[in-house]
């Protein structure tokens, strides 16, 4: 059966920049990225079995191998490097070097994929029963269910074309406003706002009620409790307050949220971050011990005479490992030293292994990244503070150390889910692993251009694209480094971390809702209450439970198109914005003007996509109704 052919790595490819660049936009956006695997595997049996009239579950599984890797490579990208373009804007550091960050992010992804090589069969074989991987199994099912692919990859293009033409007519042509607002009257320095677009309404369907509730009340107490609160009391205060450069009387709630409310809800994501850590700390350990005696067990050798059982060369990973590490360590392009390259060896192998079995344990959603990523950076910018390399160079240092560790733990979690589906499906495993070398060159090489691209078009920590990871990364260095953080607003955030983790309640999620404006989380809600409904009848009996898992894998898939698209259309916008024609952008030129539709139009817009949302899902026909 074939399995790495031309046509399946072409299309890999494809998706893999695809959904890499369109992740980046939404993660930057609203600090949430989407698995490709399920995506890029129905778009691939839409082409291979539908348009192409060939039958092979093992290319379109070697497809989503390939593409997700660029999704995942892109996550550890955003939730790091984008704090580079922050300190050349606000402390005038050198604009970040695009073969600093391309270099980066593929030495990541390669010791990431390198790191997976030999623990494959210690945790995908040997542990198949124990570890379920939820995603590699469900990606496996809609493999195996190949013959609706043509239909589900229908609805996948669907989304996508409604979510993009959506987006360009909002956005693009500017008939309406993207993100509405109202200010409250008699409430000083209240306002409710959403964002109109389709990926936060398709955010909410996949993740559901319970995590899009949550980021609505981290939101509600910024917006709603927070930021009236200081509002109120700044009228009788008539100096400036640090970080602020004006009083806060001079204020409005926007000011507010960025001068303030953003550093009190960095502070509860860095505590929820490490909190997940350490809660994971012994699950970790036991983790890192049985996939080391797994791996002991099931040998070193990576030949095998059985096709579904053959690893790439266990000494070629090992003598790549090593090469990467000499080369972090011994050249300028990723400067941090010998002491960081060591840093990277030690927490990439843990990072990885761990990340690999929690993700088979949990899912992948609930893999702490963000944690382990915070970790690094505290244990690498002690370290280099205390040998003397601080200041600049010690900030990007460790940040840079911080982004490959971000990565390696990113792909090595995505890469496990891989393995698993194609353990189910029969792939060679050898083939998979160069498949996720090749995803991630392909999304390297291009990653580094898309976050110059939306820098330039909106800024980073801006409204537009607020990059929540990012920023909070960049305050534990600052915080190290140069302890100029305004300290008192982090340990509010801590405190209120503390509080919601007390009440049982999931703090990430919440954490990313107090910081993120209120804008984002009102739509994602809207999508979470669609998806619960479904839920709700499920539970109820009042859908069989093939018909509700009809219903939600069908709104999975729209939603995914639907971030997809906007996804693209906004890096298109942005090289619009960018490209200047006269005194204007490109993207001015094609406006209509002054949002002329305006607040209203917008809503009937976004009950308009909401209903074709509904039509996917709640409203689909089944073979039951």
């Amino acid at each position: 059966m074939p399995e790495f052919t031309a046509t399946s790595i072409i299309i890999g490819i494809i998706m893999s920049i695809v959904f890499g660049a369109a992740n980046a936009y939404i993660g930057l956006r609203v600090g949430m990225t989407i698995s490709a695997s399920i995506p890029a595997a129905v778009i691939s049996m839409g082409i291979i079995r539908g348009i192409m009239k060939r039958d092979s579950i093992l290319e379109n599984n070697m497809v989503q191998t390939i593409g997700s890797a660029g999704e995942s490579l892109a996550a550890g990208a955003i939730f790091t490097l984008p704090a580079l373009f922050i300190w050349s804007q606000e402390l005038g550091m050198a604009e970040p070097n695009m073969v600093e960050i391309i270099t980066a992010s593929l030495v990541g992804g390669l010791l990431g994929v390198f790191f997976m090589i030999p623990l494959r069969k210690a945790l995908v074989v040997n542990e198949h029963g124990t570890l379920p991987y939820p995603e590699g199994t469900a990606c496996a099912e809609v493999l195996k269910a190949g013959e609706t692919g043509g239909v589900k990859a229908k609805t996948v293009f669907s989304g996508l074309g409604i979510g993009a033409i959506y987006k360009f007519i909002a956005d693009g042509f500017k008939l309406f406003p993207s993100e509405i607002e109202w200010g409250i009257k008699g409430y000083r320095g209240a306002a409710i706002g959403m964002d109109v677009l389709p990926a936060l309404l398709g955010v909410g369907f996949i993740v559901g009620p319970q995590i899009s509730a949550y980021m609505l009340s981290g939101a509600i107490l910024g917006w709603l409790v927070i930021i009236p609160l200081i509002a109120h009391l700044g009228q009788y205060i008539p100096e400036a307050i640090y970080p602020a450069s004006v009083a806060l009387s001079e204020l409005d709630y926007w000011g507010i949220w960025s001068n303030y409310l953003r550093y009190i809800g960095a502070g509860a994501v860095a505590f929820g971050g490490i909190l997940s850590l350490i809660k994971s700390m012994p699950l970790i350990a036991r983790t890192f011990k049985e996939a080391m005696s797994g791996l002991k067990a099931s040998g070193a050798g990576g030949d095998s005479n059985l096709r579904t059982d053959a690893d790439m060369s266990m000494k070629v990973a090992l003598i790549c490992v090593i090469a990467l590490i000499i080369f972090i360590a011994a050249t300028p392009i990723i400067p941090v030293g010998i002491a960081g390259a060591i840093l990277i060896a030690i927490f990439g192998f843990l990072f990885a292994t761990v990340s690999a079995r929690l993700v088979g344990l949990v899912g992948s959603s609930n893999n702490p990244v963000s944690g382990m990523t915070i970790a690094t950076l505290l244990v690498a910018s002690i370290i280099f503070k205390a040998i003397g390399f601080d200041g600049e160079e010690g900030m990007i240092g460790a940040l840079l150390v911080g982004t490959v560790i971000c990565i390696i733990t990113a792909i090595a979690g995505d890469m496990s889910q891989d393995l698993k589906t194609g353990f189910l499906v029969g792939a060679t495993p050898k083939k998979q692993q160069i498949g996720e070398l090749i995803g991630v060159v392909a999304s390297a090489l291009v990653i580094g251009y898309v976050l110059v691209l939306l820098n330039k078009a909106w800024g980073f920590g801006s409204a537009e694209l607020p990059a929540p990871q990012a920023s909070m990364m960049r305050l534990v260095i600052e915080g190290v480094m140069n302890g100029n953080l305004p300290w008192v607003l982090i340990f509010v955030g801590i405190g209120i971390g503390v509080v919601v983790e007390l009440l049982g309640i999931q703090i990430l999620p919440f954490a990313v809702g107090l910081y993120l404006p209120i804008h984002l989380s009102t739509p994602i809600m809207v999508g979470g209450i669609i998806r619960g409904i479904l839920d709700s009848k499920k539970a109820k009996n009042k859908l069989s439970e093939k018909a509700a898992d009809e219903k939600i894998n069908s709104g999975v898939l729209y939603s995914s198109g639907l971030i997809a698209g906007e996804g693209l259309i906004g890096i298109l916008l942005a090289i619009l914005a960018v490209i200047q024609v006269g005194e204007g952008s490109v993207l001015d030129k094609v406006a209509f003007g002054d949002e002329v539709l305006g607040k209203y139009g917008a809503v009937v817009f976004f009950i308009i996509l909401i209903m074709t949302l509904l039509k996917y899902s709640t409203w689909k026909k089944t073979e039951e109704n």
